[in-house]
């Protein structure tokens, strides 16, 4: 799985009423995302150049891909895959609407609109971008969505603890970005803690303290 990528878009609507189309690529082994554009008008020679930009990157050896996982948008073009062909890079399409083939790239877009993209107005293409590099800084670090079992990338550290069994055991805290606008999960009593304890209204009776 460390030659398998996948790539998605996702639409942002900014504060003023445009849409922001977003392209992305995901390595499915490490979840490392790469951040392929932002535009309001995803033309073919467009998604076409991005796939160049990654495709340099091949070629230099910074990174190393076998298969592509993309959907059947018509965004990407045959001049798009054939970028990547060029570089020995098998793409595979996916079926027409199954979302759960491409579930890593799907869960990442989930993650991004939680944690940021719900919290904050976006403005304009460039404030975007510096909002999606700010969060990939965290995401690419911090680590949350990802048990230890699973390496953070190359130069990023971790402040967390692990327990016997590899997963971690501390609660992020990830450093002030976006403004403070991030999301961070906390932990949540489980559900029916209160009713278990003797006390909640199911029970007719009220908590002390």
């Amino acid at each position: 799985m460390g030659n398998l990528y996948a790539c998605d878009f996702f639409t942002v609507e900014t504060a003023r009423l445009q849409r922001l189309h977003v392209l992305f690529f995901i390595e499915i082994a490490s979840r490392k995302v790469h951040l392929g554009g932002i535009t309001a008008n995803p033309a073919g020679e467009w998604v076409a150049q991005q796939a160049r930009n990654l495709a340099w990157k091949l070629q230099d050896g910074a990174l190393t891909a076998k298969f592509l996982l993309r959907d059947r948008d018509s965004k990407f073009t045959a001049g798009f895959d054939q970028v990547f062909r060029s570089e020995g890079v098998e793409v595979l399409r996916l079926r027409y609407r199954a979302p759960r083939a491409n579930s890593i790239a799907e869960r990442f877009v989930g993650t991004c609109r939680r944690e940021v993209l719900d919290n904050l107005p976006v403005f304009s293409a460039p404030h975007l971008e510096a909002v999606l590099n700010g969060f990939l800084a965290r995401y690419h670090q911090a680590r949350p969505h990802l048990p230890a079992l699973i390496p953070l990338p190359a130069g990023a550290e971790s402040s967390a603890t692990t327990d016997l069994e590899g997963y971690s055991t501390s609660t992020p805290q990830p450093p002030d970005r976006v403004g403070g606008s991030m999301v961070t999960a906390q932990a949540a009593p489980r559900r029916g803690a209160a009713h278990r304890s003797g006390c909640g209204p199911a029970r007719g009776q009220q908590c002390s303290g």
